[in-house]
């Protein structure tokens, strides 16, 4: 009867750990992107889509300010995946105040280099807005404040020789915002920081003359952060821009943290790099990641699960 009642027991314990191992806890994959009408969101969508093939992943999409919201939630292990600007990853590992980070954020691990980042700045053609210096005494939006883009705007003004107290008034707008203000004549140019063919910008430049201010290469250059390069938006990429645009480059950076699985991290990278198609067909700027450079010069150490997805690919030693 004891022998029996022990049996018993056992066969309870096996059907529970079978049952245990079934409803294994999912793995959230929550992928944070930036406003809904830049470029991060739409490949953020098609990268948490692919999500869906690693085994009990429970992936979702958060719209956020972008790079700064992004890596402070990233350290708060508030995200697994984040979309954020070179120079904003960098600020946050080393911990700049004014950039946003109270404190070095150490948990942060790289995923992947992507593509560029683009400094875009339009204004409308009525205002008469041609060159940076045109800006002083004018209405112009940069940006959340502290975001990525509004950093940006920062470090380009005080290379060019200007800040916020020359322009007639500084709005803090994200993208689509700060695009029906000029529309509705309320504000005369903003300054964004995305991928080319930024559906907020298309939808101005479609709406309206406007025109694409330049910043050339000898402001690009005082800017002391070797994240930002030279880089031009090719003409043709909007309605109306006839001419190539001197501008500034920053790469973009997908970012993870320390505390996210290795082997869950080796899949993440593993689909992003087994899709490139499909994340070029969800935005076009996506067409510019490629597998050889995606991990150099990056300002943080590689996730120990994409760094194996990388030897095995070859581009690492």
């Amino acid at each position: 009867m004891q022998l029996t009642k022990r049996l018993g027991l056992l066969a309870a314990a096996a059907a529970l750990t079978a049952t245990t191992a079934v409803f294994a806890a999912p793995t959230y994959i929550n992928v944070l992107t930036g406003g809904t009408s830049g470029v991060y969101y739409p490949i953020g969508v098609a990268i948490s889509q692919l999500y869906g093939q690693i085994d009990d992943a429970r992936p979702s999409v958060q719209a956020t300010k972008a790079s700064v919201e992004n890596l402070n939630l990233l350290q708060a292990g508030r995200g697994e995946l984040a979309f954020a600007l070179g120079d904003s990853v960098a600020d946050a590992w080393n911990g700049v105040e004014d950039a946003g980070f109270k404190a070095p954020l150490k948990r942060l691990r790289a995923i992947a280099g992507t593509y560029n980042n683009y400094i875009q700045v339009v204004a409308s053609a009525e205002s008469g807005i041609k060159t940076l210096e045109d800006l002083k005494g004018k209405r112009i939006s940069v940006g959340a404040p502290k975001s990525g883009t509004e950093l940006n705007a920062r470090a380009i003004f005080a290379a060019a020789g200007l800040s916020y107290d020359d322009m007639r008034r500084v709005e803090f707008l994200p993208y689509a915002e700060s695009v029906e203000l000029i529309k509705n004549r309320q504000l005369d140019a903003t300054l964004q920081s995305s991928g080319l063919g930024m559906a907020a910008i298309r939808d101005l430049a479609s709406t309206m003359p406007v025109n694409f201010v330049a910043i050339p290469a000898e402001v690009v250059q005082k800017i002391d952060n070797a994240a930002y390069q030279p880089g031009v938006i090719p003409a043709g990429t909007y309605d109306g821009q006839d001419e190539d645009v001197p501008t500034v480059g920053i790469t973009n950076i997908l970012v993870s943290h320390d505390k996210v699985d290795e082997e869950v991290a080796y899949q993440m990278t593993k689909l992003i790099f087994d899709n490139l198609d499909a994340l070029g067909n969800a935005h076009a700027a996506a067409k510019a990641i490629k597998l050889e450079s995606a991990a150099e010069n990056l300002p943080i150490p590689l996730h120990p699960g994409a760094e194996r997805f990388y030897r095995e690919a070859g581009v690492l030693e």
